[in-house]
């Protein structure tokens, strides 16, 4: 019989659409086992801060549907010292928690790792981040929403480029991985592609607009933000220097692609995830995260998630650099 009795659920890092579902998910399942819940506010800070509330059915109704989180999310300097660690780990002694769920990134898994290795409080970690950047887990909560988000916007900034012959640079998120930037440049049809992963794009971009070949229609490019060059403003700043005669615009979409009501992937995929993160918990699991990988739940420990590297998908390079020529 297990001996997790009282759970406590977090949100940590980034927030994500479908961070809710994941929370009403994780709470539900855990009430079915007949175990108590208490979520913890503002991250590991909340651990910190005591800042515990009890979560009943009642409370994460009609959340499904909500972007960001119920529970906020703040990062927490404190919980990387071993003195907030151990203040951590009192709290939730105090207050009867028996395991917790951590909804973030790899942030969030690297200090869920760390605690682990001290205390025997089992962590067990879903993966919530619109980067889509964690090893181990096909999809993370909140990248199919701020995909949609990306090509929703792209679709409007297209109108009127073609309607005026302009040239847009489309900013997108991603500070160290194209994941954001390479499906939505494909997905909208985009000229180029500019993400951290690959050196030479610039340089195939140069090509296709000396070329000639399109001078005459619209031209949409999609930058990763934490691209070698410096963002779309700093390539904007190079073509209209190297193409006088192109009308260059930039557009940064920023935290937009945060926000909005999650896509009813996210919300099934939080909703399995909250479900097997629980689970994972009852059969005595620790320091793993709950991913998906072809549609089916899989635990990984924090220490691969952490550190091993998740590469963007190659022949997915080379169809956008095809249909893009």
């Amino acid at each position: 019989m297990s001996k997790i009795k009282k759970i406590g659920v977090l949100t940590s890092g980034g927030d994500a659409p479908g961070m809710n579902a994941a929370i009403r998910a994780v709470t539900r399942t855990a009430i079915y086992y007949n175990l108590e819940v208490i979520g913890i506010r503002e991250g590991y800070r909340g651990m910190i801060e005591r800042l515990f509330l009890p979560l009943w059915t009642h409370d994460v109704s009609d959340i499904i549907q909500r972007g960001g989180t119920i529970l906020k999310t703040a990062r927490c300097k404190e919980f990387r010292t071993e003195e907030g660690r151990k203040t951590a780990y009192e709290n939730l002694k105090e207050i009867g928690i028996d395991g917790v769920v951590v909804i973030g990134g790899d942030g969030s898994f690297t200090g869920a790792r760390i605690f682990n290795e001290d205390y025997d409080i089992p962590f067990v970690g879903i993966p919530g981040t619109i980067d889509n950047d964690i090893y181990g887990t096909d999809y993370t909560i909140g990248y199919d929403t701020a995909l949609n988000t990306v090509v929703e916007a792209v679709d409007k900034i297209r109108d009127t480029a073609s309607a005026h012959t302009r040239m847009f640079f489309v900013e997108v998120m991603g500070a160290e991985a194209g994941f954001i930037a390479l499906r939505s440049g494909v997905a909208t049809g985009a000229e180029g592609i500019i993400i951290p992963e690959i050196k030479n794009e610039e340089e195939k971009l140069n090509q296709l607009l000396a070329s000639g070949r399109r001078q005459k229609a619209s031209n949409i490019v999609i930058v990763a933000e934490g691209d070698e060059h410096g963002g779309a403003y700093a390539l904007a700043e190079k073509y209209k220097d190297h193409f006088p005669d192109y009308d260059i615009r930039i557009t940064v979409l920023g935290h937009l692609q945060r926000g909005g009501s999650p896509s009813a992937y996210d919300r099934v995929t939080a909703s399995k995830l909250g479900y097997a993160a629980v689970e994972a918990l009852l059969d005595d699991q620790k320091s793993v995260m709950v991913g998906i990988q072809n549609d089916n739940v899989v635990l990984v420990p924090f220490r691969k998630a952490v550190k091993l590297h998740k590469d963007v998908n190659r022949d997915l390079l080379e169809i956008s650099e095809i249909l893009s020529s």
